[in-house]
């Protein structure tokens, strides 16, 4: 089971859209058979067993192991992902394109950003497990609190001269058998956190 995978396809997408799949998938976290997820979210298990087919057939769960129980084979499901993120390829005609506004002061713009982010990066994954190999990547992630507007714009500036510093420093166009990577910086306010359930 992966951490996350990302779902590029539209009827994928569709599919795990759905209240009740989205539900199983979340059950699947642990392997299950339709009678038990039947139990626990409360549906019969044919119809569990319906939607399970579906999931199956989009990759979105997997077979874990088959038990006999008297004539009955039971089938052991699991989800093949802990969490999925749609990527905006399933979007094809409407997937956010930053090149349409590059305005890099715009909340919009960082969001069509991050959601080719999100679509390479599922492409990247994609084509690496075809190859049976790994993707080179690298993310950041924290948190400044800034005591005010000026002083956030004054690390914008400082930390727009020290990437373009460091690019210029790396970046060869004459390295034959180099490779092109995207380099994404983003800052914006942190949203927090919601309690836990039953906290």
């Amino acid at each position: 089971m992966y951490p996350v995978a990302v779902i590029e396809d539209a009827a994928a997408a569709e599919v795990s859209l759905d209240p009740i799949r989205a539900r199983l998938l979340a059950e699947l976290a642990e392997p299950a058979s339709a009678t038990m997820l039947a139990a626990r979210v409360g549906l019969p298990r044919q119809k569990v067993n319906y939607h399970l087919r579906a999931l199956e057939k989009h990759g979105l769960v997997e077979l874990v192991e088959e038990r006999r129980k008297g004539n009955v084979t039971e089938r052991m499901m699991r989800a093949t992902a802990s969490s999925y993120v749609i990527s905006p390829t399933a979007l094809a005609a409407v997937q956010p394109d930053p090149a349409r506004s590059p305005d890099r002061l715009s909340a919009r713009w960082l969001l069509a950003v991050a959601g080719r982010l999100v679509r390479d990066v599922g492409l990247l994954i994609t084509g690496a497990a075809k190859a049976r190999q790994r993707v080179a990547t690298f993310a950041l992630d924290g948190e400044v609190r800034f005591a005010s507007a000026a002083d956030r714009a004054a690390f914008a500036e400082e930390l727009t001269a020290a990437v373009t510093t460091l690019v210029g420093k790396y970046h060869d166009e004459t390295a034959e058998k180099g490779r092109n990577h995207r380099v994404v910086v983003a800052v914006h306010p942190s949203v927090p956190e919601e309690p836990a359930r039953g906290a």
